[in-house]
């Protein structure tokens, strides 16, 4: 389950869009419509020992880590939710709350550090993936400042290679494209690269890759199979 804490949020124009916890960031293109970036936090299992956590005012002693690279999601691996709200799946409110604090940092004074986060990895915890963990820290550290309620000992920092708005910026970049293939999404990948939908010849197509690999800058582009997009004015009912 991914829920959003950026304040930035837009909705998506699949009639079935739907978010996974890749890099919780989302986007969606529509024929003649913009690129629409989401922000966000997943929830997911446990997959790694907790990385260099944040203790309030302090930083805590960790065990050294071959890996900090930010966690990969496995679809396949149970999601079971740790809260249920009036019957609904949610997050923990523990991490829940933790995330917004952070979401609203990394959207403003930390916004060149922060790439994503996922709640609930493990549970009540967050997972924080940025580009330097000592920029981590004090970010986690204003979000505590900030909501001194959100706990900043539940904060695990790992590392990622690009920030959120790098790869906002590059996948802006592709909205338009004119090329031999369509876009029908772009997402960006736990701060590694940008993610593009496409047909099946495109994603097989290295030529395709290169072009889009070229038009971002160099930053790194995954590019997959998908489905069309539905334009969401195409299934709301005709004005009488």
């Amino acid at each position: 389950m991914v829920r959003r804490t950026n304040r930035r949020h837009l909705r998506a124009v699949r009639a079935k869009a739907t978010a996974t916890a890749k890099g919780g960031a989302v986007a969606a293109v529509a024929v003649g419509a913009a690129v629409v970036l989401l922000t966000g936090c997943g929830k997911g299992p446990a997959q790694s020992a907790v990385a260099d956590p944040v203790a309030p005012g302090a930083v805590a002693a960790a065990s050294p880590r071959p890996d900090r690279t930010c966690p990969v999601m496995d679809p396949t691996a149970s999601q079971s939710p740790p809260a249920l709200i009036d019957g609904t799946p949610a997050n923990t409110p523990e991490g829940e709350r933790l995330s917004r604090a952070i979401g609203d940092q990394g959207d403003g004074a930390f916004a060149d550090v922060y790439a994503t986060q996922i709640v609930d990895h493990p549970a009540g915890r967050v997972a924080l993936c940025v580009t330097d963990l000592a920029r981590g820290r004090l970010l986690v550290e204003a979000a505590h400042a900030a909501d001194p309620g959100a706990d900043p000992a539940r904060a695990d920092l790992y590392l990622s290679k690009y920030s959120h708005r790098v790869l906002q910026a590059a996948g802006e970049k592709l909205v338009g494209l004119k090329a031999e293939f369509p876009i029908y999404t772009v997402s960006s990948s736990r701060g590694a690269a940008v993610e593009v939908t496409t047909t099946a010849e495109g994603a097989a197509s290295a030529e395709f890759k290169a072009r889009l690999e070229k038009t971002t800058g160099g930053i790194p582009v995954a590019v997959t199979k998908g489905d069309q997009p539905v334009p969401l004015d195409g299934l709301l009912p005709a004005a009488p």
